[in-house]
C-alpha cells in the first residue's frame, strides 16, 4: 500500500471532507489504493475511469476545445477532469491523471512515462508534469499513482 494513503484517510475523516477521483491512463489504480483500507467509504465520493475522450468530456465536463487546442495529455485537461469532480459532483477534493503509457508518443511529442496530474479543491487547484523512468506499462502506472497519491497528501495540508 502506498504509505500516503493512511494520512489521506486521516485527514479527510477529521475534516469531514470527500474525495473523487478521475483516472486515464492508471486505469483505477489510484482509486484501488485508496480503497484497499478499511473505512475508505467514509471519505470517498466517487471514482472515475475516464480513458477515452468522450468520457472526459460527458463526465466531467472537459470541454472538448480544451483536448483539440493542448492535448488530451495536458495540464488543462488534468485541471479540468479534476475541477469537473469539486463542481459537478460536489466534492470537496478531486485527483484526475491523464497520460501516456506508451508504447509510442502522441502527436503533442509528450515522451512515454508522461503524466499530468490534476489536484482541485472548490477553491484551488494545482496541476503536476510528471515523467516517470520506468519501462513497462505496469511499473508506469503503479509510480505515477503513488507520485499522484503523494502530491494530493501535499496539497490536501496545503488546503485544509
Amino acid at each position: 500500500m502506498v504509505k500516503s494513503v493512511k494520512e489521506i484517510k486521516k485527514i479527510l475523516i477529521e475534516k469531514n471532507k470527500v474525495l473523487s477521483t478521475a483516472e486515464s491512463c492508471t486505469g483505477g489504480l489510484i482509486s484501488s489504493y485508496l480503497t484497499d483500507i478499511p473505512g475508505s467509504s467514509n471519505f470517498i465520493k466517487q471514482n472515475f475511469v475516464t480513458y477515452a475522450n468522450e468520457s472526459k468530456i460527458n463526465i466531467l465536463d472537459v470541454k472538448k476545445e480544451t483536448i483539440e487546442k493542448f492535448g488530451v495529455v495536458s495540464s488543462e485537461v488534468a485541471s479540468e477532469m479534476a475541477c469537473g469532480l469539486t463542481k459537478k459532483y460536489d466534492s470537496d477534493f478531486g485527483i484526475s491523471i491523464t497520460g501516456i503509457l506508451g508504447p509510442k508518443t502522441y502527436n503533442d511529442n509528450n515522451p512515454k512515462g508522461t503524466v499530468f496530474i490534476g489536484l482541485a479543491s472548490k477553491e484551488r487547484n494545482k496541476n503536476v508534469k510528471y515523467i516517470s523512468e520506468k519501462k513497462t506499462r505496469t511499473a508506469i502506472k503503479k509510480d505515477v499513482a503513488k507520485k499522484a497519491l503523494d502530491e494530493f497528501l501535499t496539497f490536501l495540508r496545503e488546503n485544509s
